[in-house]
């Protein structure tokens, strides 16, 4: 085999292991375009659909599970505390995890419960299952959030509009701040995903994915499926589970949750070590399942299963300008010391790279689309090299918590 067969070859799987993840995102992106229908959003198969059957105030237990947050939890709890919502329709828990005897004291002094489990190995599934099994009060739904969100005061109100249609909701979660680069490129890529894996799949009726919070889900199936939760990665786990039982995930693109992004490279890539390790784990976990989902037709968890096998947005952005780069290098290269040889064809990279810079910027919000994103994207190859590193230490079988810390 010559050398430019053997070149031609790696060009071209390159290529289509870019092209598979660019067209997923392109397809996604644009279909965030569509109207909504309200079909797309209709309720779940069992929920009552009459007005008479509705109820104006659905009574919500809201879970604040919290590990080691001591700088953030206080000022989020009293956030939240100003709901508009009738107060004996909502009860807020706090499972407190390895916090400060002065952060329980103050939250012990706020009108909520609070629960102060002690694990050997903390994780958010014991938290959650912990506060299910202690609390004992009927609830219609449950609402997850994490220790630094911060909602309006509206948030429960709006919730309760469309909860009665709805077994899942996902609501929008999106960043309260963006101290530098690396906190707005995080908040850039949380809307990016926004737009793509949920948002974009409610459009053509399929199934948003969670975040991890922000999340709002029916109380009785809550209650009955958290105990399934058994790794680092449970709104990964609660996705699979909602998609088995052919549940609709709702994206509440309205319903806005504040949430504090990252400001360092080393909390950064703590943060995508996990996301990459539950990738790859629910990866393993969901590949399965998946010869019953194709004979039963299970659309949303076969897109799911694929969601897990693409190429994280950032890396594939850089790889993909890299290998253009190179690809159009080489041509010139190859042109000039060989004008009848061609190694490489730059030009479906370049067409690929275009696709994926649509698609990117179809996903950004328009507030989001200005110069100085070009500014930030020049800290983007250094947290994507950090990202790579993550790759050495991912342990699909690990089931321990990575916390990523919040400041005051």
């Amino acid at each position: 085999m010559s050398l430019q067969t053997i070149i031609n070859i790696v060009d071209i799987l390159l290529w289509i292991l870019m092209a598979a993840s660019t067209l997923y995102v392109l397809t996604f992106s644009l279909a965030s375009l569509l109207p909504s229908h309200s079909s797309s959003h209709g309720p779940t198969k069992g929920h009552p659909q009459s007005k008479e059957n509705q109820n104006p105030h659905p009574r919500f237990l809201i879970l604040f599970p919290a590990y080691h947050e001591d700088a953030v939890i206080v000022n989020s709890v009293k956030t939240f505390l100003q709901q508009d919502y009738p107060p004996k329709q909502y009860q807020v828990a706090i499972i407190s995890d390895h916090m400060s005897a002065e952060t329980n004291r103050q939250l012990a002094n706020l009108p909520i419960t609070l629960l102060q489990p002690t694990f050997e190995k903390s994780s958010k599934a014991k938290a959650l299952q912990y506060a299910m099994e202690s609390i004992c009060d009927a609830f219609d739904y449950v609402v997850i959030l994490d220790a630094d969100n911060v909602v309006a005061t509206d948030f429960l109100s709006r919730l309760a509009l469309i909860a009665n249609k709805q077994e899942a909701i996902q609501c929008h979660r999106t960043a309260k701040n963006a101290d530098n680069d690396i906190a707005a490129l995080d908040g850039i890529s949380e809307e990016i995903n926004n737009c793509i894996f949920r948002c974009g799949h409610n459009r053509i009726g399929m199934s948003s994915a969670l975040i991890g919070s922000g999340m709002c889900f029916n109380y009785d199936w809550f209650k009955n499926n958290v105990n399934f939760l058994n790794s680092a990665v449970e709104d990964r786990e609660l996705e699979a589970l909602f998609l088995k039982q052919r549940i609709f995930i709702r994206y509440a693109n309205d319903i806005y949750v504040m949430d504090e992004k990252v400001n360092s490279s080393d909390n950064f890539q703590r943060q995508r070590l996990r996301w990459m390790t539950g990738q790859v784990l629910a990866l393993f976990r969901m590949l399965p399942y998946i010869p019953k989902a194709l004979v039963t037709f299970n659309i949303n968890y076969i897109d799911k299963t694929i969601q897990q096998a693409l190429i994280p947005r950032s890396i594939l952005l850089v790889f993909t300008t890299f290998f253009t780069l190179i690809a159009t290098i080489l041509s010139l290269l190859t042109s000039y010391f060989s004008p009848f040889i061609s190694f490489f064809s730059p030009l479906k990279w370049w067409v690929l790279l275009a696709c994926l810079a649509l698609s990117l910027i179809i996903a950004i919000p328009p507030q989001l689309r200005n110069k100085a994103i070009l500014g930030k994207a020049l800290t983007l190859p250094k947290l994507v090299w950090r990202m790579l590193t993550n790759i050495l230490h991912i342990k699909p079988k690990n089931k321990e918590f990575i916390h990523t810390t919040h400041h005051q």
